[in-house]
């Protein structure tokens, strides 16, 4: 995939702060429970690119699921290079914050999209 040199983040969706700075994305396919629009200020909302609903209901966040959990969403990531690429195209050479609103900052999807983007920015 293309070149792109700035740095892939997470972070949460209640977490957010006006100085983050970069392309803002929201990787979930539900909008997060009491945050606003102005809150996340975002410039994509790539619900495409969040795990499947069957798949999110499947791992429930659960830590014993994790590992299972990444091998099946990465599954579902390798079906969409165009999605992927169109993000990293969109978000040029600024950095890319990948915004969720799971509340465990360590089992997310987030994380899993973030490493495949990072592999994609080689």
């Amino acid at each position: 995939m293309g070149k792109h040199t700035k740095a892939i983040r997470t972070i949460r969706a209640y977490d957010v702060e006006d100085s983050i700075e970069g392309y803002r994305v929201l990787v979930d396919r539900i909008w997060p429970r009491g945050v606003s629009k102005e809150t996340l200020d975002l410039d994509q909302w790539a619900k495409e690119l969040a795990p499947s609903t069957d798949l999110r209901k499947w791992f429930a966040h659960d830590p014993v699921k994790w590992d299972e959990f990444q091998d099946r969403y990465r599954s579902e990531l390798s079906q969409k290079m165009e999605a992927r690429q169109t993000l990293l195209d969109d978000a040029k050479d600024k950095p890319i914050v990948l915004i969720y609103a799971a509340k465990d900052r360590d089992h997310n999807h987030a994380i899993v999209l973030q490493s495949v983007l990072e592999h994609d920015r080689l």
